[in-house]
């Protein structure tokens, strides 16, 4: 009969798995190098199509909603995450799942800013405008549209109700987390002539902020510095006024 074998301990790890670690993850990420240093701010990139309830097909570039919550839960919780910077290039995608993400980024009890990179669109306005502060790239896009539904449609007057609902939703958020008006936003949304095959108005860059809808145009540097003047102004109004 063969001796039971004692469980084998763990090894600690070694610096030899730390240098197979590092290059595992440039050739995951397809960086010469990897940031090491600990950070105070979160970063939380949008990108692709916001993907609900509904999944999308594996070629589609998506960011699902059901891992952002958990991440910005977790970024409220962290007494080491002291601002959340969120970086954005969205085509759009499920308006409730959208609003969702905006709506915990605007009840977020620390510093936000926002970034909008190469694009904004459609109910990625509304995340772009849920932060304490918005930065737009002077290239970057933002189509404001009406509301639009795909698939099978019941033809009956309580299904265009819901969606007027559904789209003053969407007006009533971006109105009240920026400085465009209502009625500007809606000549905006409905505006004909300018998109090809829809309703709706392409803004770009300072157009934006012209709007309203966003506070500058810069850009990863400016997003930065914004945030981290937030938090400092922050921790004075904490301390009583004195920064330590």
């Amino acid at each position: 009969m063969a001796a039971p074998t004692e469980p084998k301990q763990q090894e600690p790890e070694t610096e030899e798995g730390k240098k197979n670690q590092v290059l595992e993850n440039i050739q995951q990420l397809g960086q010469t190098t990897t940031p090491t240093t600990e950070s105070n701010i979160f970063c939380l990139t949008i990108i692709g199509q916001v993907e609900g309830h509904m999944v999308l097909p594996p070629q589609n570039k998506t960011t699902k909603y059901e891992h952002i919550i958990p991440q910005l839960v977790a970024a409220e919780q962290n007494p080491k995450i002291e601002g959340v910077m969120v970086i954005l290039n969205t085509v759009g995608g499920d308006v409730e799942a959208g609003l969702a993400i905006a709506e915990m980024i605007a009840t977020l009890s620390k510093p936000t800013v926002t970034l909008v990179l190469g694009g904004g669109h459609s109910i990625g306005v509304p995340i772009a405008v849920s932060a304490n502060y918005s930065i737009i790239a002077e290239t970057a896009t933002m189509t404001i549209h009406p509301i639009r539904l795909n698939g099978l449609i019941i033809g009956v007057p309580q299904t265009f109700e819901y969606l007027d609902k559904m789209q003053e939703r969407v007006v009533r958020f971006v109105t009240r987390h920026s400085n465009v008006t209502e009625d500007k936003f809606k000549e905006l949304m409905f505006k004909t002539g300018e998109l090809t095959r829809d309703i709706g108005t392409t803004v770009i860059g300072g157009d934006a902020v012209k709007y309203g809808l966003i506070n500058q145009v810069g850009g990863i540097g400016d997003a930065i510095r914004e945030l981290n003047q937030r938090i400092e102004d922050k921790k004075a109004t904490s301390n009583g006024g004195i920064v330590q």
